[in-house]
């Protein structure tokens, strides 16, 4: 039986809220500045083609948020235990990386943040970061935190789409090129690098396990509760991907209008070119929605990493994200955004997910973990390709950071 926080019971009604707020969690954590500023430049490098790695994207996330989500959920621990039960200590390793990987996207989270609120109300980046910091920190000080995290996080989720779609539908882009190419694109094998990189910025790092934890903090595990949490999983996957198409389509239009987009703020282009000064306001409200809801999902996420290691996290769970929040600030704040630990912090993200699928993998088949449920062979199938693909390609991924760091 599910019970929530107290211990009761958990009606249909309000699983159902903690499920649409594990769906959120995972979906606005992935859509941040980064996310925005990604799409722009791919489908400006690879035109209508990018609409392949996308659909390809897709698929390979909804694979990996089952298997991970599945196991999560089952065996009720999060993902640093059920490393630490396969491996012992290498929970320990993953949940660094994670926390660091989180940290250096964190700092470019706030950056966005000030920039969004910048282009609203004219401030400084600093000032608006600032803002931004008290405001997140105000939110996880708060005793019952989580239920405001979840309202909000769906506002601004369906805020970013609704405007996004608004956006793309006043660009009138190629669609059915667009539509063809999805499946039959120029050359499969140039899309390698935007594909990875996607697929990392999806589901890599602390996004794997966002809403994962998010249900194990609600009391949504078991395995009564597969069924509920597999169309969540997908649930979160396609509102994600939801996001990306409405936004290639808005950038393809404008590319292929013969514009070009801003060098120095891509993601906004669409967003003027449309619509002019009122398009940009709208640009500035969807680039601070999607900054805050990333700054909310890393924080929550990168700290349920240390919940179980020691009784001092889990009692004071609020104050330690609070502290995440803070450091990033002083380090955007003081220094800026780093771009090279930027840079190192994606390439960790997309070599840790390898990594964590294989570890879910194995656990998905031990009775001390996951007891005597039996996760589908289809998804342990499925798993394996990506874990194999994913390998091969942070090794082309590595050579290329390597390449960009000694340049």
């Amino acid at each position: 039986m599910t019970t929530n926080g107290l211990g009761h019971p958990m009606s249909s009604k309000e699983r159902n809220k903690f499920l649409r707020g594990a769906i959120f969690l995972m979906a606005t954590s992935a859509i941040g500045p980064a996310f925005l500023t990604q799409t722009a430049q791919f489908t400006q490098d690879y035109m209508a083609s990018f609409a392949f790695a996308i659909v390809a994207s897709i698929v390979i996330d909804i694979g990996v948020q089952l298997n991970i989500w599945r196991v999560i959920s089952v065996s009720g621990k999060r993902g640093q235990e059920i490393s630490n039960m396969v491996v012992p200590g290498l929970g320990y390793l993953i949940a660094g990386l994670i926390i660091f990987g989180g940290f250096a996207f964190n700092i470019g989270n706030l950056g966005g943040a000030g920039l969004g609120l910048n282009v609203l109300f004219d401030l400084s980046i600093e000032v608006g970061a600032i803002i931004i910091t008290v405001a997140t920190i105000i939110i996880f000080s708060i005793k019952n935190y989580t239920r405001i995290m979840d309202v909000l996080l769906q506002i601004f989720g369906v805020v970013m789409i609704l405007m996004t779609g608004y956006v793309m539908l006043t660009m009138d882009p190629p669609y059915q090129e667009a539509l063809v190419q999805s499946v039959l694109p120029d050359d499969y094998l140039i899309l390698l690098l935007p594909l990875v990189t996607i697929v990392g910025g999806t589901v890599g790092g602390y996004i794997s396990f966002a809403g994962g934890h998010r249900l194990v903090d609600a009391g949504i595990t078991g395995q009564a509760n597969v069924p509920f949490v597999s169309r969540a999983s997908i649930y979160g996957i396609i509102t994600t991907g939801v996001m990306r198409v409405f936004l290639f389509l808005a950038f393809l239009g404008v590319v292929s209008a013969g514009f070009t987009l801003d060098p120095d703020n891509p993601a906004a282009t669409p967003f003027l070119v449309g619509l002019g000064d009122l398009g940009y306001y709208m640009f500035g409200i969807v680039l601070t929605a999607a900054a805050i809801s990333s700054v909310i999902g890393v924080a929550y996420t990168s700290i349920s990493f240390l919940r179980s290691f020691h009784p001092m996290f889990e009692k004071y769970n609020g104050w330690f994200i609070a502290g995440f929040i803070t450091i990033s600030a002083l380090v955007f704040i003081t220094i800026g955004e780093p771009v090279m630990l930027l840079i190192l912090a994606g390439a960790v993200n997309g070599m840790i997910l390898p990594i964590v699928l294989t570890t879910i993998l194995v656990a998905s088949r031990k009775k001390s973990i996951v007891g005597d449920y039996r996760h589908p062979a289809w998804l342990i199938v499925v798993g394996a390709i990506t874990v194999l693909f994913t390998i091969g390609a942070s090794i082309v991924a590595f050579e290329d950071i390597v390449a960009l760091w000694f340049n």
